[in-house]
């Protein structure tokens, strides 16, 4: 009787697919657009809304700077229906002290963290009552001590209360920054110091709010609206949305 060979062990077809290395190719990211396209488009920008305003109400430093605290992780309108009411009855650190921690978190219930924010306020509101008079200070450094108050908020306080060419950058201006590209930064404290060295003088005080108006309206997280961008020319995003 012939010897019977011993069975070779089969191969799994899956372990057979996976014995080649998985290779997931990553788009490469475009370089950032030159000097010349950069003061293209600002000046686009500038021409399509030559006075640009924030779109959190306020009557004066202090109002904006408790707005702007209210407005982390929160839209500029559910922050402004709240608000309206607050700054007509607190509209000054003192007024804002003497209402106290729990009418204020009556007044932002309806915002997102309103229990954290309603102790930030009361908190920087004691603070400046304390050690600046009452007074909103206009230095980077002495803002950002102040409970709740990061480099963005600090930033937008500086430029849009004090003139300041100060570019605060949040997740809007982020995205728009990275996707044109005008800056390619890993965080927003990169990108903001990227954008003040870049964007030409002329448009520095102003920056802040086009990039912002743009990412909110135009140049959208999911969906960014190319075909009615004013810079789609100058943009390198190669993903770009067609008309509808």
């Amino acid at each position: 009787m012939p010897s019977r060979q011993p069975t070779r062990p089969r191969k799994s077809p899956i372990s057979a697919r996976l014995a080649a290395p998985i290779v997931a190719e990553a788009p490469a990211t475009p370089d950032p657009v030159g000097a010349e396209a950069v003061s293209e488009i600002f000046a686009r920008l500038s021409a399509a809304n030559p006075e640009p305003r924030a779109e959190l109400e306020f009557q004066n430093p202090f109002t904006l700077l408790v707005a702007v605290v209210l407005s982390a992780q929160a839209t500029d309108r559910s922050v402004n229906l709240a608000t309206a009411p607050l700054f007509a009855v607190a509209d000054t650190p003192a007024a804002m002290l003497a209402l106290g921690e729990e009418r204020v978190r009556d007044f932002i219930r309806t915002i997102g963290l309103f229990n954290t924010k309603a102790k930030n306020v009361i908190a920087l509101s004691r603070i400046l009552v304390e050690e600046h008079g009452g007074e909103v200070p206009r230095t980077r450094e002495a803002l950002e001590v102040l409970p709740g108050v990061g480099t963005k908020t600090a930033s937008v306080v500086r430029n849009v209360a004090f003139g300041e060419e100060a570019i605060a950058v949040d997740t809007h201006i982020f995205r728009v920054s990275n996707r044109i590209p005008l800056v390619v930064a890993p965080t927003t404290d990169k990108v903001q110091a990227g954008l003040e060295a870049l964007v030409p003088a002329p448009y520095r005080l102003n920056a802040h709010h086009w990039l912002i108006l743009f990412g909110r309206y135009i140049c959208k997280a999911r969906k960014p609206e190319c075909y009615r961008c004013p810079i789609a020319d100058l943009c390198r995003f190669p993903a770009k949305t067609p008309a509808p």
